[in-house]
């Protein structure tokens, strides 16, 4: 398995996280931060472009980054460390699949992750509550329902996004190359290939 992480997904990842990290601050500018969950989108989008390895750090180390410098989300209670989890997890999901299926539709990945990943947030507010002994079901319920706004808002951008996008920044998917073993072109394969351009050019 490949995990080395290529310049692409470095370069990738920086325009990504810094975006993630310049977002909350404009949108908590006009206190709309806890609303549409800003930080949320560039790194779900950026798990279309790049492998899960690279997603997966990037979402996870975003938030606890963000709040060390500008404390939100803060650590305590610990949303910033919840965060992490969510969109590490939510990330590498999104990744692994685009990867393996790259003409998969966006919204039949998108949806569902999202909603596993509101469901995996409201499991850690929940727990978290019970053991500093506030009102677990009321705390739940209160997560749950604040981030709709923002998934509405990456369910609808996210997709537009993504058509929009020129092709050369999209994810190139992989096809099997011709060969009599490990995937090398013969010159059997390369003369039938010239001999077809030759023809087709006349």
């Amino acid at each position: 398995m490949k995990t080395k992480i290529s310049s692409r997904d470095l370069a990738y990842c920086g325009c990504f996280g810094a975006a993630a990290l310049l977002l909350p601050v404009l949108f908590h500018l006009v206190r709309l931060g806890h609303v549409f969950m800003p930080m949320y989108l560039p790194l779900v989008l950026l798990a279309f472009y790049v492998r899960p390895l690279p997603v997966a750090i990037t979402a996870f180390v975003t938030p606890l980054i963000s709040g060390a410098v500008t404390g939100m989300p803060p650590f305590y209670p610990p949303v910033a460390l919840f965060m992490a989890i969510e969109l590490s997890i939510m990330s590498v999901i999104i990744a692994a699949i685009s990867t393996r299926w790259p003409r998969l539709n966006a919204l039949a990945i998108l949806v569902p992750v999202l909603l596993l990943g509101r469901v995996l947030y409201v499991g850690l507010v929940y727990g978290f509550s019970q053991v500093i002994e506030l009102p677990a079901t009321f705390m739940a319920a209160l997560s749950f329902l604040g981030g709709w706004p923002g998934l509405v808002l990456m369910i609808v951008a996210i997709p537009i996004i993504l058509k929009s996008a020129p092709k050369s920044l999209q994810r190139t998917p992989r096809t099997a190359l011709p060969s009599n073993s490990g995937g090398e072109l013969t010159n059997q394969t390369l003369k039938e290939k010239y001999d077809e351009k030759d023809s087709c050019c006349g």
